[in-house]
């Protein structure tokens, strides 16, 4: 990262056409058909868990974090965490995930799951989330179905349907 001036910013309001082509850019449009997109409809990301990576004006990156329940607990959804192609592997990602992880647990969250590739997510404390545990929405690769705990002991005895939390539905 030191050869980049990069700047990680709360995510606006303002933001999310940029967000939105960005998206677009890296993983087109079979995105829609993921789980991980059954669990977005109807709640809002939560901008203040959300960030952004930006080069000058030039918005290089994205992560976002949504309100889920696994069974009863509350939890919240990371991604999709996206890096404009000519930036990837300089740290960009990383960067924003561990900005996304630390302020949700200094706003007291405990639980952070995704969908992605443990080999990448681990170096920040994601492990997989045991056969059975939770259950996704639709078709799922559950050996990619990962989880963090925020706390110590966070995820021990929490089992059950993965679902949007509709305290915050639209």
């Amino acid at each position: 990262m030191s050869d980049l001036s990069l700047t990680i910013l709360a995510e606006t309001a303002n933001d999310a056409q940029a967000i939105e082509r960005l998206h677009e850019r890296t993983f087109g449009p079979g995105r829609f058909v993921l789980s991980a997109y059954r669990l977005r409809e109807h709640v809002d990301h939560l901008l203040d868990l959300s960030f952004t990576a930006w080069i000058g004006t030039l918005l290089v990156g994205s992560v976002r974090q949504w309100p889920i329940c696994v069974g009863d607990t509350k939890a919240l959804l990371l991604g999709p965490l996206t890096v404009e192609p000519p930036f990837r592997d300089r740290g960009v990602g990383r960067v924003l995930l561990d900005r996304a992880l630390k302020d949700a647990k200094a706003k007291g969250h405990r639980l952070v799951l995704l969908v992605g590739d443990e080999a990448y997510y681990s170096r920040v404390g994601f492990k997989s989330v045991p056969k059975g545990r939770a259950i996704m929405p639709g078709p799922v690769d559950y050996s990619r179905l990962l989880v963090a705990e925020l706390v110590d002991g966070a995820f021990t005895g929490v089992s059950g349907a993965i679902r949007p939390d509709w305290s915050l539905a639209r």
